[in-house]
């Protein structure tokens, strides 16, 4: 049962959650700051993440799966987000030049079926951003927040997992240091716990973000491993 949309509604409009998406979204534009000409999908509930990029991608689509629900984004213009079923997405194969994919892989009955999907309408070398409840922290033991429910992940479970589906991972970044507890001296200073973080417990982030490419092969027994950890968020 996936956590639905009232209730990510309810969550990401309380202070606790919108420090929880202001420190993702941060992590995200320093990944990626511009997909201009690209087309752009979003999968679970990427709307935050993917309103940056409408002014210049090509193309920008935000799917839910139908199990959660999903509410009209964006509200001041056409509409660009879809209900879609996840083991068979209504995209025509390799469309797609960047997937962001946010509360979307912890909840999924298959996991390796969504990611061949997310395979199959990705275009050659297109590159797909997996956020998800990153196992050792403490946001992924917080039930009253979206990130305490499904399958939370380490980086090697989540690399092995991309690495069946024919993608290869080429950067890694974590985000969420402040403890998952909407008091006004934590939810007000999001970026100092973030800075300190990083460098006091940067393997504890309650979020982790993995950036995979897509291979039309991979060599047998060659290992997987991200090229470059991004550890600054971009600048605003």
């Amino acid at each position: 049962m996936r956590f639905d949309i009232d209730r990510l509604q309810t969550f990401y409009g309380s202070p606790l959650g919108r420090m929880a998406q202001d420190m993702v979204a941060r992590r995200v534009g320093a990944l990626w700051p511009s997909l201009d000409g690209l087309d752009v999908l979003g999968f679970g509930h990427a709307d935050s993440l993917l309103e940056r990029y409408r002014g210049g991608a090509r193309r920008v689509v935000s799917a839910s799966p139908d199990e959660q629900g999903a509410v009209r984004w964006p509200a001041d213009a056409r509409g660009l987000a879809a209900l879609v079923e996840e083991d068979r997405l209504p995209f025509p194969d390799a469309l797609f030049d960047r997937l962001v994919v946010f509360h979307g892989l912890e909840e999924s009955d298959s996991p390796q079926r969504l990611l061949r999907e997310f395979w199959r309408i990705a275009a050659p070398e297109a590159r797909i951003l997996i956020i998800v409840a990153h196992r050792r922290g403490l946001w992924a033991r917080a039930e009253s927040t979206p990130y305490g429910h499904g399958r939370p992940y380490t980086r090697s479970q989540l690399y092995r997992l991309l690495e069946v589906a024919m993608f290869m991972p080429t950067a890694s970044a974590r985000a969420l240091y402040a403890p998952p507890i909407g008091w006004g001296v934590i939810t007000s200073a999001g970026d100092a716990w973030e800075r300190i973080g990083r460098f006091a417990w940067a393997g504890f982030g309650g979020v982790l973000m993995i950036e995979a490419t897509k291979r039309l092969y991979i060599e047998p027994g060659k290992p997987v491993r991200a090229k470059r950890v991004v550890k600054a968020p971009a600048r605003r």
